[in-house]
C-alpha cells in the first residue's frame, strides 16, 4: 500500500544497492477512466496480466506490487530486507505485538550452481523426513526434521530430531560426497555411539538473550548481553583477551614471535 513513483524508484535504487539489477514495480492510481496501473512493468506485461496480478493479490488504488527476478538464492535475502524497509517506511509494520512463526521443512541438500555437486544446505545431523526411503530419491527434495521458532523476524529457538541410525547417517553423508571412512574418522564418536542402539532423540534451545532483547525493545543484542564484545571480539569490561603468560604458552607448546614493524 502507498504506491507512488517516487517511492517505487527509491526501492529500485535499494535493490541495486544490495547488488541486484533492480526491483520491478506496478502501482495502481486514479486515472481519467478510473483506476489504472502504472510503471514500466505494467507496460511490459500488458493490461490482462497486470489485472490478473492485482486480482490475485487483492490490491486497489494507492497499492503497489514489487518484483525481483533471477535465481531465488540471489534475491530471497534482499526480498526479505525490502519487505522490512517497505513496512517501516510506510508505517505498515505493527510495532505493538510479538508475532511468532515456526519454520519447518528445511531442505537438507543444495546443489552448487557451478559444479552441479550436492552438498549439505543445513544441519547434516538431522533425521531426514521419511528416513532411508527419502534418501533414495532426489536429494534436493529431501526435508529434514528441523524446526526454528522466529519472533518478529528474529530466530529465538532452533532444534531438530537427530539422525540416530548409522546406516541412514552413512547414506545421508554419501549423497553429499562423504565416504564411509571419512564419516568414521570425522564423526567417530557419534557414529560408534549409534551402534549401541541410541534411541530417537532431539530437542531445541532458546536464545534467552534474543528474547530479552525483544522484551526490552532493543535492536542490538549487545545492549542486553551481560559481557558484550566489540567488533574485534574484545570484552572491554573484563579486559579480555589478556596477554598469555609464559607458563600458559609453554603448556600449549606455543611461542609468540614479535611482529616485525
Amino acid at each position: 500500500t502507498g504506491g507512488s513513483r517516487k517511492f517505487c524508484d527509491r526501492m529500485n535504487a535499494f535493490a541495486q544497492k544490495e547488488g541486484l539489477p533492480g526491483m520491478g514495480y506496478i502501482f495502481w492510481r486514479a486515472g481519467e477512466n478510473g483506476m489504472e496501473a502504472a510503471g514500466p512493468l505494467a507496460k511490459n506485461i500488458g493490461p490482462e496480466r497486470t489485472e490478473a496480478i492485482r486480482e490475485q493479490l487483492g490490491l486497489g488504488e494507492g497499492d503497489a506490487a514489487f518484483f525481483l527476478g533471477g535465481k531465488p538464492d540471489a534475491f530471497q535475502r534482499v526480498a526479505g530486507k525490502a519487505r522490512d524497509v517497505i513496512g517501516e517506511e510506510l508505517g505498515l509494520t505493527d510495532q505493538d505485538r510479538f508475532a511468532f512463526a515456526w519454520i519447518v521443512d528445511f531442505p537438507i541438500y543444495e546443489k552448487d550452481e557451478e559444479t552441479g555437486e550436492i552438498d549439505f544446505e543445513h544441519n547434516p545431523f538431522s533425521m531426514p523426513q521419511g528416513g532411508m526411503a527419502a534418501l533414495e530419491g532426489d536429494p534436493l527434495a529431501v526435508k529434514g526434521w528441523q524446526y526454528d521458532l522466529a519472533c518478529n523476524g528474529y530466530e529465538l529457538v532452533s532444534g531438530a530430531i537427530r539422525n540416530h541410525k548409522p546406516e541412514i547417517m552413512l547414506k545421508a553423508f554419501e549423497l553429499a560426497g562423504y565416504g564411509e571412512d571419512e564419516v568414521k574418522s570425522r564423526f567417530g564418536a557419534l557414529f560408534n555411539a549409534f551402534h549401541y542402539g541410541a534411541p530417537p532423540h532431539g530437542g531445541c534451545a532458546a536464545g534467552i538473550d534474543r528474547i530479552v532483547m525483544l522484551l526490552a525493545n532493543q535492536e542490538n543484542i549487545r545492549e542486553v548481553i551481560m559481557f558484550p564484545m566489540n567488533q574485534r571480539a574484545e570484552d572491554l569490561m573484563m579486559n579480555a583477551p589478556s596477554e598469555p603468560t609464559s607458563d600458559q604458552l609453554m603448556e600449549l607448546g606455543l611461542r609468540v614471535m614479535p611482529r616485525e614493524e
